[in-house]
């Protein structure tokens, strides 16, 4: 395999695998030339991208046809202005064409910023200031394009770059692209130490944080594609996720092609069980990872009536997994679910691999990428059993995979990096065999359906609203979801409390920020919890949550 080239494909046990893996980074890696052209020139035929839609239609794209495509979207980019450090943001769903511009970006050294299409016109707009986007590469969907052309009003970019036809103000990428299939060759200008790539990411305390990652992000990704999915040339892989979220470079692309498997991409709007158990069989996947709350959905139908026989791994991510769900799948099936615990700004800090025996609900063992600890809130590290906070021993750029910081916020980065530690800000406990087992966000983020939700992002919309005189979120647990949101809301004089006002709340937030994030709870109260300093206490609410559910 191309890994073989950066780390050793195989270990003997898991001891072997901690004590021996390395990941051999050379000087001014690309990961467009150095992956997918390399294999190009070695397996011209050989499937990398695999894509159907709901509609029925479907379409292979080989690794020669990869490189050629993603080299006349460079050329293309280059040809309207886009050059070097440029910040592209991406809002293409699961379209074969985000492949192909991520790619192309890389070859010229532009920055990608995947974006997912829930975006509203004010989420937008702050992501156009905060990054100083250059460029916008849309899907084909009218509303989409509507919300992208009011958040321009607000704050424009330069380029307004849409897949499809033509549209006032819009330049395609399709037809750009079939004007710059030939031409010359593109020049090689990256270096380790370059930004690729950047995510925005909730926070808990503020704006959506910017994390950077350099040009050796996608090497960390073999660990994710190698020792957690085992992929391997044969293997064709399907990642449950938009492009819009970090889930996508996980599953999607880096480590996967590192080891020469093909991607799937099944490109639908709404996720349907049955519909994703037909396409797992219909098309013999044999690697399947999903958030637990696909698998939730899975195991209420009749798996015995699907052929997963071709599945050969299966794993998870994003939320806590239910021992319930791991032995009524593994029961169904005889598949063993295997999971792993990563954030945006890493690669997997803890998995499930090949050498390790699952146990379910555990996040699985440190990887050998990183030093892994577990810090107390007084800084000593935590002894087995005891709760501290998930640190890597590290520093910036040290390891392929760890972000290079929060873009143009140095404060930010240097909370997150302290003492010689990154500080996750998740909370979890080691077993005595050293499985990490995950207790909660510190800074009270919410998982729900894999998403991530900062209480302050929905906080400050229900704030808008003149109904709202103080609110605080908070997680509430789901049996489907993992978690939902609820709203402790103080109402301003002059409003009561009514079945009415919940509903207009909920509508107002989807209207205004993007709608997964709405809360499923309203609760009305005439006080919140708050510390002396007047913060709110989040722990308090969910502690009277469970107990009113007790009750």
């Amino acid at each position: 395999m191309l890994l073989e080239k950066y780390a050793k494909a195989s270990f003997s046990d898991y001891e072997d695998f901690s004590k021996n893996f390395h990941i051999q980074v050379p000087e001014n890696f690309n990961f467009t030339f150095d992956c997918i052209d390399k294999l190009s020139a070695k397996y011209p035929d050989k499937p990398a991208l695999v894509w159907c839609n709901e509609n029925g239609e479907e379409k292979t794209y080989t690794f020669s046809e990869l490189s050629r495509l993603s080299d006349a979207a460079a050329r293309f980019f280059l040809s309207i202005g886009i050059k070097k450090g440029d910040m592209v943001m991406l809002i293409l769903k699961r379209r074969a064409q985000y492949w192909f511009s991520v790619l192309g970006l890389i070859k010229i050294g532009a920055v990608s910023i995947p974006a997912t299409h829930l975006l509203t016109k004010k989420d937008i707009a702050y992501r156009n200031e905060a990054a100083s986007i250059e460029a916008i590469i849309s899907v084909d969907d009218e509303h989409i394009l509507d919300t992208i052309e009011k958040a321009n009003d607000l704050f424009p970019v330069k380029h307004l770059i849409k897949i499809g036809g033509k549209r006032n103000g819009w330049v395609s990428l399709d037809d750009g692209m079939k004007e710059n299939m030939t031409g010359s060759d593109i020049a090689r200008t990256t270096t380790n130490a370059d930004l690729m790539m950047l995510y925005f990411t909730s926070g808990t305390t503020g704006q959506p944080k910017m994390v950077k990652h350099s040009y050796t992000y996608p090497l960390g990704h073999i660990t994710t594609a190698r020792y957690w999915h085992d992929l391997h040339p044969d293997s064709l892989h399907l990642s449950v996720s938009d492009t819009g979220w970090g889930k996508a470079s996980w599953g999607k692309m880096f480590g996967q092609w590192l080891c020469e498997a093909a991607v799937f991409v099944y490109d639908h709007e709404r996720f349907n069980a049955q519909k994703m158990l037909e396409i797992v069989s219909r098309y013999k996947l044999t690697s399947f990872c999903a958030p637990p709350t696909v698998f939730r959905f899975m195991i209420r139908e009749d798996l015995a009536s699907y052929d997963l026989s071709h599945l050969e791994s299966v794993t998870t991510a994003g939320e806590a997994l239910n021992p319930d769900i791991f032995h009524a799948f593994q029961k169904a099936t005889g598949l063993i679910i295997r999971e792993a615990y990563g954030q945006t700004e890493t690669t997997p800090i803890a998995l499930t691999s090949p050498y390790t025996p699952s146990r379910p609900g555990s996040l699985g063992k440190p990887s050998p990428a990183y030093d892994v600890l577990l810090v107390k809130e007084n800084g000593e590290e935590a002894a087995v059993g005891e709760e501290g906070e998930i640190c890597i021993r590290i520093q910036p750029g040290e390891v392929p995979g760890i972000f290079m910081g929060y873009h143009n916020d140095s404060a930010q980065t240097n909370r997150a990096w302290s003492d010689g530690l990154y500080h996750t800000g998740d909370k979890a406990r080691f077993d005595e065999d050293r499985y990490l087992w995950f207790i909660g966000r510190v800074d009270d983020m919410i998982k729900s359906s894999g998403y991530r939700i900062g209480p302050f992002e929905v906080e400050s919309v229900l704030l808008e609203h003149p109904a709202v005189l103080e609110c605080a979120i908070t997680g509430v647990p789901d049996p489907l979801r993992g978690q939902i949101v609820k709203a402790s809301v103080i109402l301003s004089d002059g409003y009561a409390k009514s079945d009415a006002l919940i509903k207009e709340l909920q509508e107002y937030v989807k209207t205004i920020t993007a709608p997964y994030k709405y809360p499923r709870i309203i609760d009305f109260v005439t006080e919140l919890p708050k510390t002396i300093s007047g913060k709110i206490q989040r722990a308090v609410i969910r502690n009277q949550t469970a107990t009113q559910e007790d009750i």
